[in-house]
């Protein structure tokens, strides 16, 4: 199993930054690609970006040049960078995993941390 772990979570107000880390707990498991979803009030759970283990990123329209996601691992842990905060991105952030050992490949996700941007 893989545990996820996430942190820096918070309020702030529009125009500001935040944080994110997510640490993968040691396992069999390889961890081929880290992620974050996001989930607003209302609305369906939606691709934010992922990094794979070679450094490759993708990131959804609506945070590119804002968000910065970036990977270390030896500490099995991603960081998303949040620049220029706007109330679109409240919700709750989720980060996820694709882990593999052999054959089997699962996407374990963390517990879920809240992001609140203020107008």
């Amino acid at each position: 199993q893989v545990h996820l772990v996430e942190s820096g979570g918070g309020s702030v107000q529009a125009g500001g930054s935040l944080r994110l880390s997510c640490e993968a707990s040691e396992s069999i498991f390889s961890i081929n690609a880290m992620g974050w979803y996001r989930q607003a009030p209302g609305k369906f759970r939606e691709l934010v970006t992922t990094i794979t283990s070679g450094g490759s990123t993708n990131y959804a329209d609506a945070v590119k040049g804002r968000f910065a996601i970036s990977g270390d691992n030896a500490k099995r842990t991603v960081y998303l960078q949040m620049n220029n905060l706007n109330t679109e991105d409240t919700g709750v952030y989720y980060c996820y995993a694709e882990a593999s050992t052999g054959a089997y490949h699962y996407t374990p996700w963390g517990q879920g941390i809240q992001v609140t941007v203020s107008s």
